[in-house]
């Protein structure tokens, strides 16, 4: 008992001391757990005996795939429509195929050519969602086709780790197929059941948080036990329990509930890949090191964006899409771990997936970070996308009739700008609406609202604005680059408008006012209506917006020296 504790500690204790130093760098921490477990394993030997760890693993495993079940919502597939799921699904289909075929090529063996191909077609959930989380771009358009293609990703995965672990013996297909055909008779059965009885015995256990979790993770391992019996793995049994209570309304309590048990178990799996790994030479893998990278990297990025293109999506969104998606995922990590421990692939083959998995992880945080940087970069190089998608454009929603010349633009539409656009209706005023969520767009056009889809961060969108005629253009999207360059253009095409714009902080506010903003809305200041009222104050009066103006920047100076860690 004292060893498995010794055990836990140490790894426990250098998986947050790594973590904290990368996120420090603002790096993933997935990478970091895998480094912790080579440092403890590999480089220094502080952990030999890894049976306890791998049973811990299995349990980390069985966690996460529980989380992604219950997590996996069908609707987000629907949102992004049947564009984006062909795209998703063709290249899948062509990553696959060039992976297997090159690496057939290069003489290795059918089965870890299989496997080879099969990482290159699954990206990280964790890390994306995370890194789209803290750009606040989940709702944009690349960031929900990013969702999409991840749960459909997600979906084939499971599939996938399915026929691996039923494929473990020499079983006959007869036999796998029986299999099949029992874990999918157990999954039916489970779905009548959840329908009939779930409902009423978590309503009842809902009551009680902590009834709520032991009910929760008692079907967990109901169904991995029974999944197990049959012969699937245990995680699998784990999934399909999460999948079947993603259909009640106390989902996301459950999720709330067992967010810390599979967050611990996760860091140990992770820790536990690092363990694994062993020194090979590095000849020997040099070469498919070299060709997965660039697959990876390059390759991923290019069929996406191909794909989304020919699914009639522009090369803007095709480029978010396809840089984000270009890394190892954890489903690779937990398939190839399969894949070694059922004598599939060889030790060489595995080592080689943890150090993709470290070297790819680590430069998506970098690409996604300055995707924008790298899209001025390369942008002009993706016109083929464009020419792709002409006339069969998913992400070209647009309402303007001819004689409508605005005289307001507003840009964001979501919370705070439904509000001023009322407002300003009220008043009369002309407006254009301008927002990067396709629904809103989508409902304004049946509204007959001139609106137009896009980023204000595209100089393409920059472009089609022109800007010169408007008398006032407001923004509600607090993203500080892209606000900078709007006011910049702005500035540059019609000096005489009144630029409004918004702030996540008082320090974002104050850069905005010394860049040309009129006026700046920081959330906790104030709200649509409070604009609104303002809005009628300008109207016509350049000294009134001077006076407001000079009042806000005093009060965010004052809030400043009170309270400088929430101006």
């Amino acid at each position: 008992m004292t060893d498995i504790f010794f055990e836990l500690g140490i790894i426990i204790v250098m998986a947050g001391v790594v973590a904290y130093f990368a996120r420090l760098l603002k790096q993933p921490l997935i990478p970091a757990y895998i480094v912790a477990g080579i440092l403890l394993g590999p480089l220094f030997s502080v952990i030999t005996d890894k049976a306890i760890i791998d049973s811990l693993s299995e349990i980390g495993i069985t966690f996460l795939l529980f989380s992604a079940g219950l997590e996996l919502d069908m609707k987000k597939i629907k949102d992004v429509g049947k564009g984006a799921v062909i795209g998703a699904i063709t290249h899948m289909t062509i990553l696959f195929l060039i992976g297997f075929g090159v690496f057939t090529l290069l003489g290795y063996g059918s089965t870890v050519s299989v496997y080879l191909g099969l990482m290159l077609i699954f990206s990280s959930t964790l890390v994306v969602i995370k890194l789209l989380s803290d750009k606040k771009e989940l709702d944009t358009l690349h960031g929900r086709i990013i969702i999409g293609i991840l749960l459909i990703q997600d979906l084939v995965a499971i599939v996938a780790l399915s026929i691996l672990n039923m494929s473990g013996g020499s079983s006959a297909f007869s036999t796998l197929a029986l299999l099949f055909a029992e874990g999918l008779a157990v999954l039916l059965i489970g779905f009548l059941v959840a329908k009939v009885t779930f409902q009423n015995v978590f309503k009842f256990a809902a009551k009680n948080d902590q009834l709520l979790f032991v009910l929760t993770i008692s079907i967990l391992f109901a169904f991995s036990l029974i999944y197990a019996k049959i012969g699937f793995s245990v995680a699998i049994g784990a999934f399909v329990a999460g999948l079947l209570m993603a259909q009640l309304p106390y989902k996301y309590e459950m999720i709330s509930q067992v967010k810390g048990l599979k967050e611990f178990f996760a860091v140990i799996f992770f820790v536990s890949i690092g363990l694994a790994l062993e020194p090979v030479p590095f000849e020997s893998i040099r070469l498919p090191l070299g060709i997965l990278l660039f697959l990876i990297l390059a390759g991923i990025p290019l069929v996406i964006m191909t794909a989304l293109g020919l699914a009639g999506y522009r090369k803007r969104t095709a480029f978010f899409t396809g840089i984000t998606l270009a890394q190892v995922s954890e489903f690779s990590l937990i398939m190839m771990k399969t894949g070694l421990s059922q004598g599939h692939i060889p030790q060489e083959i595995f080592s080689l997936a943890i150090l993709l998995s470290l070297i790819t992880l680590t430069i998506t945080a970098y690409f996604v970070k300055y995707d924008e940087k790298i899209y001025a970069l390369l942008g002009r190089r993706l016109d083929y996308i464009d020419s792709l998608s002409a006339g069969n454009k998913n992400d070209d929603y647009s309402y303007s009739p001819e004689e409508h010349k605005p005289k307001v633009i507003l840009v964001g539409y979501d919370r705070t700008g439904y509000g001023i656009l009322q407002r300003l209706k009220k008043l009369g005023k002309k407006v254009l609406v301008v927002d990067i969520n396709p629904d809103i767009i989508k409902k304004l056009v049946e509204q007959k609202v001139p609106c137009l889809y896009g980023d204000i961060g595209d100089v393409e969108i920059i472009e089609r604005l022109g800007f010169e005629d408007v008398d006032v253009v407001i923004s509600t999207i607090p993203n500080f680059p892209e606000t900078m360059l709007l006011i910049d253009e702005v500035r540059k095409k019609n000096p005489g408008a009144n630029v409004i714009v918004t702030a996540y902080d008082g320090d974002d506010a104050l850069k905005l006012y010394e860049a040309g903003a009129d006026y700046v809305i920081v959330p906790h200041f104030l709200g649509g209506e409070h604009l609104g009222v303002i809005l009628k104050e300008l109207t016509g009066s350049v000294t009134k917006m001077l006076r407001i103006k000079v009042a806000h920047l005093k009060a965010l100076e004052e809030r400043k020296k009170r309270h400088p860690h929430q101006a």
